[in-house]
């Protein structure tokens, strides 16, 4: 620690935000990886994994983008991981083979492309119980709350499926220690004060575990072809989690989309606060970012728009599918989501304004 604890602040608000460039992970690459982790004797917990980072991350928090940990994981037929649990929500992504899934009270057998998350602090454990790898990919919050030095991790957690009993505690209220309005408004303009005893102890939201098979998904998703060229907005469904509420995520700080694009489709430039990392697992196209074009081609793991960069992408000459994780949900709940969706008008802030609309209900 510096023993003058100031730093002078003049100009600091007027330096440039910090880029990461987009990097792909060719499927080559991804391929080589998997091969390389089902190799050798199985780990003592079970995970074959690594984690794939960008070469601008540091230690602590390595991630692909600022704040988001994407791993690799890999078992071999018949090998299941140990039980885990970390105040880390995670999506995870099916990208070869098929397995199962035990988090909290729920059982998933997964196959290729579906997607589930994983609530915090919920044990799991994955099994392979087929003849073939399984692999998938794990995005999760980790690498922020390294950086923030938070990551907790239990390796000796209860079960999955486990049966917790906890023993109601007496309460007994001492009318001269708190606060008997509760949450109180104290100005006309809408400020209030909250006692500490709702402070501690707020309204439990119910957080699951979910998972959106492929098949299904995919049988709306197609659908979104039909829409044609006069479509002016992105063919895709988020893979939501009402828990998350108006912050329209997958896990609270992520949201998980799958996108169809036909051949020949190309967005309109913009750009947003939030990254965005794409999986793609047909077709093949081009994403243009700050102004340089990068290919890809299904298997390709891409950062393809850090954060507040301009950028765009563009389908070849068959249908794309993808998989788009951005941390959306995290910068609308800090209320930090600039998006401008068209180049030619200012960002708006989602979340705390009303967004953009599309001529879907005109073309229906």
């Amino acid at each position: 620690m510096t023993e003058r604890p100031f730093v002078d602040a003049v100009d600091v608000d007027q330096l440039p935000a910090e880029v990461w460039e987009p990097i792909a992970i060719r499927r080559a690459e991804i391929d080589a990886e998997i091969e390389r982790l089902s190799e050798g004797p199985m780990p003592t917990n079970g995970r074959r994994e690594s984690l794939i980072v960008h070469p601008s991350s540091v230690e602590r928090g390595l991630g692909l983008a600022p704040g988001t940990e994407v791993r690799l994981s890999v078992l071999r037929p018949g090998e299941s991981t140990t039980v885990k649990r970390h105040n880390a929500t995670e999506v995870n992504f099916g990208i070869r083979g098929a397995g199962s899934v035990e988090v909290g009270s729920q059982r998933f057998d997964w196959t290729q492309y579906d997607v589930w998350n994983h609530p915090s602090w919920t044990s799991y454990r994955h099994h392979n119980d087929t003849d073939e790898l399984s692999v998938r990919l794990t995005y999760s919050n980790a690498a922020l709350l390294e950086r923030m030095r938070v990551h907790l991790i239990d390796e000796s957690p209860p079960e999955p499926n486990a049966a917790v009993s906890v023993e109601p505690v007496p309460v007994t209220i001492d009318a001269a220690r708190i606060s008997p309005f509760g949450t109180f408004q104290v100005t006309d303009a809408g400020a209030h004060l909250m006692p500490y005893e709702t402070l501690i102890s707020p309204e439990p939201v119910d957080s699951r575990p979910l998972h959106w098979p492929w098949r299904t998904v995919q049988h709306h998703l197609d659908q979104l072809a039909a829409l044609g060229s006069e479509y002016v907005g992105r063919r895709l469904y988020l893979l939501y989690n009402p828990r998350t509420g108006k912050t329209n995520g997958t896990t609270p700080s992520f949201f998980a989309t799958i996108t169809i694009r036909p051949p020949g489709i190309s967005d309109k430039p913009h750009r947003h606060v939030s990254s965005a990392i794409n999986y793609y697992f047909r077709g093949h196209g081009y994403s243009r970012v700050a102004g340089r074009k990068y290919d890809w081609e299904a298997g390709d793991l891409m950062l393809s728009a850090p954060g507040w960069a301009i950028h765009n992408h563009a389908s070849g000459d068959e249908p794309v599918y993808e998989l788009t994780v951005q941390d959306q949900p995290l910068n609308i709940a800090m209320e930090s989501l600039l998006w401008q969706e068209d180049l030619k008008e200012p960002p708006i802030l989602l979340g705390a304004n009303t967004g953009f609309a599309t001529n879907r209900v005109a073309l229906v």
